[in-house]
């Protein structure tokens, strides 16, 4: 099974950095796990809400070219589905079960996801109704993934 987390924009702090290299490193004994990074837009100050969708457009096809169309999406929106660590696990396992070989996580930019890139998703996720920084929100994600196999594996794991 391979799990990709597709983001905008690159870890610019070490520390996040690191946590990130060590749930990768904890994850390879359980799936190949794959980090892709696209170029972020800079969004000036007061920028227009065209301005705005503009952006989010060109980081969106941006995110696109690196989806095949064989893959799984689950993009990380603040309106989508919540579940705790237990039910993330489940619906993983489901995923593999079921035919899913390779799960393709999105991390948009600041301004969030475009449309299309919304409408590609097979599954859209919340962690919190609260606004992470998207180098955290990496961290956050690469940590759930980790639990959620160490769940599925009958391993312990922090409550």
């Amino acid at each position: 099974m391979k799990i990709t987390i597709l983001c905008v924009g690159k870890i610019k702090e070490s520390f996040y950095r690191e946590a990130v290299e060590e749930y990768a490193k904890r994850l390879s004994r359980y799936c190949k796990l794959e980090i892709l990074e696209t170029a972020d837009e800079k969004t000036p100050e007061g920028a227009s809400p065209l301005l705005e969708e503009q952006i989010r457009q060109r980081e969106g096809e941006r995110l696109l070219e690196k989806i095949r169309p064989d893959a799984f999406v689950i993009t990380l929106e603040i309106g989508g589905k919540r579940c705790s660590s237990e039910a993330f696990a489940a619906y993983l396992d489901r995923c593999f079960t079921g035919g899913k070989s390779h799960l393709v996580f999105v991390i948009g930019g600041s301004l969030g996801l475009s449309r299309e890139v919304r409408e590609r998703s097979d599954c859209a996720l919340s962690f919190s109704d609260m606004t992470f920084p998207h180098q955290l929100m990496r961290v956050i994600l690469c940590e759930q993934i980790y639990r959620a196999f160490r769940i599925l594996h009958g391993e312990p794991y922090h409550k």
